[in-house]
């Protein structure tokens, strides 16, 4: 090449020589603060959002923010999460992402998280003691900062070994025998109370209820619950468990036996919304008109509960505030005592709401 071509060529722009030098190596905090000439700790603090507590001018942020822009720097994440012991993750797990309420829930907490500079990994333990060990150990290893848990029992011992570790956790939805910690739970008792209650109101003195077969707590304290507003008329109770796991055909082949084998039965109500859609499912292969043949309440609401005709009365669990309290609570955790935050276990019971639909009003003759 002669020099005549040498000198014809265009410059490149100074951006594209930055980017080239990027792609070439991968950019370090050193690099930025030699090319800018300033020091790693000045790129550190604008980088971290604290360019104004530190007194950095806004012309000198601006500047460091403007060229990792250009260069399109990316810090590295496991360096940082070593150097300030957090990784800004939290681990959520669920009894099954698939559940409306759970999904629901899970995407709120999310939204809020992140809000809040947090990223949130989730998974589903089936309700399976075994497989949540296993999720608990992979969060352990991802060095999550904080849990939010639905957990099934059997997972005890597992729970009080990340409490004495002094990872923050909530617990939501249900508590767990014997554990006192952060908790965000529902008073299912009395949500299921008063839909018996509104039941009976209506005249209906055979009722029903779907429940599953669980030792969870917020599962005894529904049938807590409709058993104390039967046992204040005099009324006896009427329940059908059902076991989990089974497949769809087994769980409605169950519930049909338990409509077919009761047919004095006038009303029913569902302990959870899963629930209520199988149920809907078997009333309608028997031919069963709601409400005329059988009034129908489920315990939290779905997107098919309103769209169903008649819509269906639910009990419905206020679950922007379940994924409010819960991520509070465990970022206020996190802060720690030195940081302003409580230094004391938090523990909320939230009031459903009862929902009265057309599923369960005694049709006018």
């Amino acid at each position: 090449m002669n020099k005549r071509q040498s000198a014809s060529r265009p410059k490149r722009p100074a951006d594209c020589r930055r980017i080239a030098y990027a792609l070439k190596k991968k950019l370090l905090i050193h690099d930025i603060a030699k090319h800018l000439d300033v020091s790693i700790a000045t790129v550190s603090l604008v980088l971290n959002g604290k360019a104004k507590e530190k007194r950095i001018s806004d012309g000198l942020a601006e500047k460091v923010l403007r060229y990792v822009e250009e260069v399109g720097y990316k810090p590295n994440q496991l360096a940082k999460s070593l150097r300030t012991g957090k990784t800004h993750v939290i681990g959520l797990v669920v009894e099954d992402i698939a559940n409306p309420f759970f999904s629901a829930v899970a995407g709120l907490i999310e939204q809020k998280a992140l809000a809040r500079g947090y990223h949130i990994i989730y998974c589903s333990t089936n309700d399976d003691a075994a497989k949540t060990r296993d999720l608990l150990a992979v969060f352990q290893a991802r060095h999550v900062d904080g849990y939010i848990l639905a957990l099934p029992a059997g997972v005890e011992e597992e729970v009080r070994a990340l409490v004495r570790s002094g990872k923050p956790l909530v617990l939501f939805d249900r508590l767990l025998p014997g554990l006192l910690t952060n908790a965000v739970v529902l008073d299912g008792a009395t949500g299921m109370y008063e839909a018996t209650r509104h039941l009976l109101g209506q005249g209906f003195t055979t009722v029903a209820l779907v429940t599953a077969r669980a030792s969870q707590l917020q599962m005894t304290a529904r049938h807590q619950g409709y058993a104390q507003a039967l046992r204040e008329q005099g009324l006896p109770e009427l329940v059908q468990e059902i076991a989990f796991p089974q497949t769809p055909g087994q769980i409605l082949q169950q519930m049909e036996d338990f409509f077919a084998a009761h047919p004095a039965c006038q009303a029913v109500i569902f302990a959870t919304n899963y629930l209520g859609v199988y149920g809907l499912e078997a009333l309608g292969r028997l031919g069963r008109r709601i409400p005329d043949e059988m009034a129908v309440v489920s315990f939290d609401d779905n997107d098919l509960f309103r769209l169903y005709s008649p819509p269906i009365t639910v009990v419905a669990q206020p679950m922007e505030a379940i994924a409010e309290e819960s991520i509070s609570i465990l970022l206020a955790a996190l802060q720690g005592p030195g940081d302003g935050a409580p230094g004391r276990l938090v523990q909320l019971q939230l009031a459903p709401q009862l929902l009265v639909r057309g599923s369960s009003l005694r049709p006018t003759s």
